[in-house]
């Protein structure tokens, strides 16, 4: 089994204001970090293979989504928690605004499946709804 996160934010400006261009011109650094770190498989990107602004999960085109498939739940903490990703994480207030629900799901999928975006989408909103179980969980919990 491999793990698949989906997590979103709420971008407070336009993709090409200047309030989000430190975000922007860190991208494709932080995308290229996760590609080379422990464990990454694969990860959400539009046609030309980026990022995933241009893909709309939501209504609200400010929302951002993000998702990927890791090895296993160790693969991705170290990614998000111990490489350059976490100053940029650190950061999140500067580009995004608060969330009220659950800003990010993981679910374990089958060696070899890509989740497509309704998956993650449904995840998210069970976790909203239900809270942590194995069909969606957050790292608070070890299923």
């Amino acid at each position: 089994m491999y793990l698949a996160q989906l997590n979103i934010a709420h971008a407070i400006a336009p993709m090409d204001s200047p309030i989000m261009a430190d975000f922007v011109n860190n991208t494709n650094r932080i995308n290229a970090l996760a590609e080379k770190s422990p464990g990454f498989i694969w990860r959400l990107t539009d046609d030309q293979g980026e990022n995933a602004y241009s893909i709309q999960v939501f209504d609200d085109p400010a929302m951002l989504t993000n998702m990927s498939v890791w090895k296993d739940r160790e693969s991705l903490f170290n990614y998000v928690y111990s490489t350059d990703h976490v100053e940029i994480f650190k950061r999140k207030k500067e580009w995004f605004s608060k969330l009220k629900g659950m800003h990010m799901v993981l679910w374990y999928i089958e060696e070899g499946h890509i989740p497509m975006l309704a998956e993650g989408k449904e995840r998210l909103e069970y976790l909203q709804k239900y809270g942590e179980s194995e069909y969606a969980f957050t790292f608070k919990s070890k299923f």
